[in-house]
């Protein structure tokens, strides 16, 4: 597909390739949408296989986003950054700075933070050059790690769905299998061992795994049999599109609720695959939805137990989304689009309304400036 076809696809505002030969950055930013706010999300690190690669992460994450911020009550739209690198060797002063440079360019329109492949310490690099940029050290006055927010919400998620199918939401003795053993998987299976679950953990880097194994009694699981264990709630919490043609038959669980992103390889197609096999699926973006709400406290001046109390609505989220499922007969990620969309098309109106045209217009609602 043409790369215009491609952004236009989605419907993408605006995508920024970034290109440093000092500094060795190779970059995409992408902005899909803008009309409840700035957008905002964080920058990737990640060695892409190929610059199409890159790219399609990059929108699809960015779409992700928007709709995961107009479903969590924010202002804020969707935006994304991949930089193309091994975030184990790549990473430097220059290239982060320079990165930065790149998104003060933006004016505004898209505010970064950590992800996958980076951390606090690097945001503290971007922001020596731009403003634009949240999760950064809370001595700084940022938020810090997003991560025990995020993994909050996830564990809440996870006990709206265990009392969506069973009426109790008690995670006593419920096999829990969590794929990955990063910093929202770490924090998420100390609430589920807290709460007296099993659980059954991996990770492509298997010595991540060992102090959870240790900590919380946890049992290790190679990575690719991770998707037969049987178990109440399989947990991906690690990189998108797990949930394919190949990994959903072996699934051995009645419920699908983590952390990581893009879980569906194909909406549509993987929804139904999930439906058809009597599995409750929670959409991913709903559920992991507390980075985004930390991270969008820091804009207001930060508060740990709010960004946490804000994050613990999630359980009410999911429980209207799957009440609007079964209403209008759809799948949940359906209903979480539904409610997402119809958050959008108000305000979208709203400030067509406000500037005074009888209909909406295209990109109306696109800000230059953020609230920093």
């Amino acid at each position: 597909m043409d790369i215009f076809d491609k952004i236009q696809d989605k419907d993408h505002e605006e995508v920024v390739f970034c290109s440093d030969k000092t500094s060795h950055l190779k970059a995409i930013i992408a902005i899909h949408n803008t009309t409840l706010g700035p957008s905002l999300g964080g920058a990737r690190m990640w060695m892409y296989s190929s610059t199409h690669d890159a790219l399609e992460d990059a929108l699809r994450l960015s779409r992700g986003m928007t709709y995961k911020a107009a479903v969590a009550g924010l202002n804020l739209g969707g935006g994304k950054a991949v930089i193309i690198g091994n975030p184990n060797m790549n990473k430097t002063e220059a290239l982060f700075r320079s990165f930065g440079r790149y998104v003060n360019g933006l004016g505004g329109r898209y505010i970064t933070a950590e992800d996958v492949g980076t951390s606090v310490a690097d945001m503290e690099y971007v922001r020596m050059e731009t403003n634009y940029v949240t999760g950064i050290d809370r001595a700084l006055g940022g938020s810090g790690d997003p991560s025990p927010v995020t993994a909050y919400g996830v564990y809440v998620g996870i006990k709206a769905c265990l009392n969506e199918l069973t009426g109790k939401d008690s995670l006593e003795g419920k096999k829990i299998a969590v794929q990955g053993a990063g910093s929202v998987a770490s924090y998420l299976i100390g609430h589920l061992a807290k709460d007296g679950a099993k659980v059954y953990v991996t990770d492509i880097f298997k010595e991540k795994v060992k102090p959870l194994v240790e900590k919380y009694h946890a049992e290790f699981i190679e990575p690719e049999a991770i998707y037969d264990v049987d178990a109440d709630v399989f947990s991906p919490c690690a990189l998108g599109a797990i949930l394919n043609d190949n990994t959903i038959p072996r699934l051995k669980t009645k419920i699908v609720a983590g952390g990581a992103n893009n879980q569906l390889a194909d909406e549509k197609v993987h929804g139904a695959s999930l439906l058809e096999r009597g599995i409750l699926y929670a959409p991913d973006y709903v559920i992991n939805a507390g980075g985004l709400i930390n991270v969008a406290n820091e804009l207001e001046g930060y508060h740990r137990e709010r960004a946490l109390k804000q994050a613990e609505r999630i359980y009410d989220t999911m429980k209207k989304i799957f009440s609007i499922a079964k209403e209008k007969n759809i799948l949940p990620h359906q209903a979480s689009s539904h409610l997402a969309e119809e958050r959008l098309r108000a305000i979208g109106h709203l400030k067509v309304f406000h500037n005074g045209h009888g209909t909406m217009t295209q990109n109306v609602h696109k800000r230059e400036t953020a609230p920093h």
